[in-house]
């Protein structure tokens, strides 16, 4: 198939980039680069430094003659949906319109989106959320991702443009970003491997389901089969503490080191959890213990 693929640049978009190609499809990647890395897109990848609300789009799915679209471009900063709504909105709302308008002019089989579970669900008492929990968006950014949600329902109802909807629980890997304000594991890999300690906020027992970078890839294949269609969360629903996550790290790098404990973020969930039941009755499952994932992870910014 010849897929475009937005945000390919990104951690995510690239390595499902490495897995598309692998599979043997044409594989276009739309990136603007604002937080992507033009050496982290493969080789055999068609890229275009292109925004998402760019008219350049139309031109590019016409040439390339564009039959799967698989939406990972994003606004991502929840810190920055807050002091700037409007151009959280511009990019995870009208870039996600215009690739859809443009998915129905040239005929798109479905869309494959990259949603968020942790930020949609918000803030969880005692129970997993599974696809039928009612959203509780505590941000921009995770009203952003809701609301994109819904115009492809639209676009499926009134046009019949397939899509398969990714909510993703908290996803690590290597080519994560140690600079990022959500990717603990990468800020706790980097720190660690240059012998500083890591940094909690708060008091570490809040939770959040870990998935490994490859599990949301085999999802993302998982998402191209034409039998499924709908919403689906993708994570372990299994729940971690950050204080457990950061200790494992801990061990993991051999290093003797204490944690560094800071007043904790405002707005900051104590429990994310996400069911993937659903999911996994269609045939797709987180593969990776939590433990091989760090290792893993951890390696990668060992020698980088």
């Amino acid at each position: 198939m010849n897929i475009l693929l937005t945000g390919g640049a990104g951690f995510i978009g690239s390595h499902v980039a490495d897995a598309y190609l692998a599979e043997g499809h044409k594989v276009v990647v739309v990136d603007n680069l604002s937080t992507g890395n033009r050496e982290l897109v493969p080789k055999g990848a068609i890229f275009y430094p292109v925004d998402i609300t760019s008219s350049d789009i139309y031109q590019i799915m016409g040439d390339e003659k564009i039959e799967v679209i698989n939406h990972h471009a994003a606004q991502i900063s929840i810190q920055e949906s807050v002091q700037n709504p409007d151009k959280d909105a511009n990019s995870n709302i009208i870039g996600t319109l215009q690739l859809l308008q443009n998915a129905i002019s040239f005929k798109v089989a479905r869309v494959v989106f990259a949603s968020t579970g942790g930020a949609i669900y918000g803030e969880l008492n005692s129970v997993s959320a599974d696809e039928s929990t009612p959203p509780a968006p505590y941000s921009p950014y995770a009203i952003s991702k809701l609301c994109a949600e819904h115009y492809l329902d639209f676009f499926k109802n009134v046009h019949g443009l397939d899509r398969v909807i990714l909510r993703y629980s908290n996803v690590f890997g290597p080519r994560q970003n140690p600079q990022g304000e959500a990717g603990v594991v990468a800020i706790h890999c980097h720190r660690l491997a240059r012998g500083d300690q890591p940094i909690i906020f708060g008091d570490g027992e809040q939770t959040r389901d870990f998935i490994f970078v490859q599990d949301v890839v085999s999802a993302n294949i998982k998402a191209l089969d034409e039998n499924i269609t709908g919403v689906f969360n993708v994570g372990t629903g299994r729940e971690t503490s950050v204080n457990e996550l950061t200790k494992t790290l801990i061990d993991i790098s051999g290093k003797e080191t204490e944690i560094d404990y800071q007043p904790a973020k405002a707005g900051d969930l104590i429990r994310s959890a996400i069911n993937p039941k659903r999911f996994n009755n269609l045939g797709w499952s987180s593969e990776h213990s939590l433990k091989d994932g760090l290792l893993e992870t951890y390696r990668y910014f060992e020698n980088s």
